[in-house]
């Protein structure tokens, strides 16, 4: 359950992820995010190392843990922080990551979706996802034990546990078998 407060600036946000709460902030709405189930953090767990360890094995760029705050838009603004998350080398900022929140989209955006995520949720924060410009977002569904894979709003595919999810060309030669995301 998110809990809708007030008009906030991406600034402002970030000095109240110090009470110890989690928060997205989406056209300057501040919403409180209750903490992840077990199953849910698990599947993140899983994917992100999965992710980490590919990544640096190629020296492909960086994988951010869930709570990485992303400004997607400004004025008002948008921050969101998907459950793990993949920026390609060529387009990190140079030298040390910023304490704040990364002001750019990733390549890879990996969403998991929560017992409590309505549908309109899940495809609300794809949107702003896909409006920012990701390249490639995963929506991992424990209770349904699939991938629906979004390549756009339009261009997306629902994989069973039973198929491989691949990094196509945002993270080639990445894959995985969906089932062991589960286990």
């Amino acid at each position: 359950m998110r809990t809708k407060k007030t008009t906030l600036t991406a600034e402002e946000l970030l000095r109240l992820s110090t009470t110890g709460s989690r928060y997205e902030l989406v056209k300057g709405e501040l919403f409180e995010m209750p903490p992840a189930g077990g199953r849910h953090g698990g599947v993140a767990m899983q994917i992100g190392a999965l992710l980490n360890a590919y990544v640096r094995a190629h020296s492909l760029g960086q994988v951010f843990a869930a709570e990485t705050g992303f400004i997607l838009r400004r004025d008002p603004d948008t921050v969101r922080a998907p459950d793990a998350a993949f920026v390609a080398k060529d387009r990190l900022p140079a030298g040390e990551l910023p304490p704040g929140y990364l002001e750019m989209v990733p390549d890879l955006a990996v969403e998991v979706v929560s017992p409590g995520d309505s549908a309109r949720e899940v495809r609300e924060k794809v949107a702003d996802w896909m409006r920012a410009g990701v390249r490639l977002l995963w929506a991992i569904d424990p209770a349904t034990r699939s991938v629906t894979v979004y390549r756009s709003t339009d261009d997306f595919s629902v994989l069973s546990e039973d198929a491989s999810l691949d990094g196509g060309q945002v993270i080639p030669g990445f894959s995985t078998n969906i089932k062991d995301l589960f286990s």
